[in-house]
């Protein structure tokens, strides 16, 4: 009888995720560390709760541009990001499934009310997933699963840096979405709140990561190509002035 001597946990990658060990170690693996550094990037970056209030983190979710994989909180740049992302979504419980992927920034500049507001940078809806398929290319999704396609990040000059989150969230009881239904609801991707969402399809977010995106030589190229207005806008940080120094009466430290 040939046997493995190696630590069963070095070899999850390669062990076949429709059995439940494998997923068991595979799980318990993930747990150990890579999900640690995702609640940590979204909490202490305030991804949760900004957009969502709450996340229990049950499915790995990595993220790729081209050939380069994505770490929680990485800096991308604008031509990288241009391009759809690719993700695997990787859960640990037996059963396909029907997911709602989201991608957002929580950190578009609204000047009026002298705050910040959300965007949409792509939502799409039934989604199939299972432990052994979780490859998910976002520009290769039919349009019948896209509520907002994808649109590049960029933070305009002077801003400071946008947080993009992605979310996996898990449709209720394998429900179909009706696409067009939520294409009318939410019919703006400026000002979409996720939470909106989640509250009317009783979705449960399973899975997240995130990136940061900033002002690069790039972003107006990239802004035009993708048909978004604003890259001649600069903004400036309102300077506070100093209350004028006010010395002390000498009679005090006598």
């Amino acid at each position: 009888m040939l046997y493995c001597n190696a630590d069963p946990e070095l070899c999850v990658c390669s062990g076949d995720m429709s059995k439940p060990i494998y997923r068991f170690l595979a799980d318990r693996k993930w747990r150990s560390y890579r999900r640690k550094i995702v609640e940590q990037r979204i909490t202490q970056m305030a991804v949760i709760p900004d957009v969502l209030p709450v996340i229990d983190l049950v499915a790995d979710v990595t993220l790729a541009f081209g050939r380069r994989d994505i770490k929680p909180g990485d800096w991308v740049p604008s031509t990288l990001s241009e391009t759809p992302a690719k993700l695997n979504v990787q859960v640990f419980d037996k059963g396909e499934r029907l997911v709602t992927v989201a991608i957002m920034d929580s950190d578009v500049a609204d000047v009026e009310k002298d705050g910040f507001e959300y965007r949409s940078h792509g939502l799409w809806c039934n989604v199939k997933i299972s432990p052994t398929e979780g490859d998910i290319d976002l520009g290769m999704l039919s349009p019948e699963h896209q509520v907002f396609s994808y649109l590049p990040p960029f933070a305009q000059k002077g801003a400071p840096y946008h947080r993009i989150s992605v979310f996996i969230m898990q449709q209720d009881d394998g429900k179909i979405i009706d696409v067009a239904q939520a294409k009318e609801r939410f019919a703006e991707r400026e000002g979409f709140r996720l939470r909106s969402l989640v509250t009317k399809y009783h979705l449960k977010p399973v899975g997240a990561t995130m990136f940061r995106c900033n002002w690069d030589e790039n972003t107006a190229k990239v802004m035009e190509r993708s048909g978004v207005q604003g890259a001649d806008v600069e903004y400036k940080v309102k300077r506070i002035e100093k209350l004028p120094y006010k010395k002390k009466k000498s009679e005090r430290f006598r």
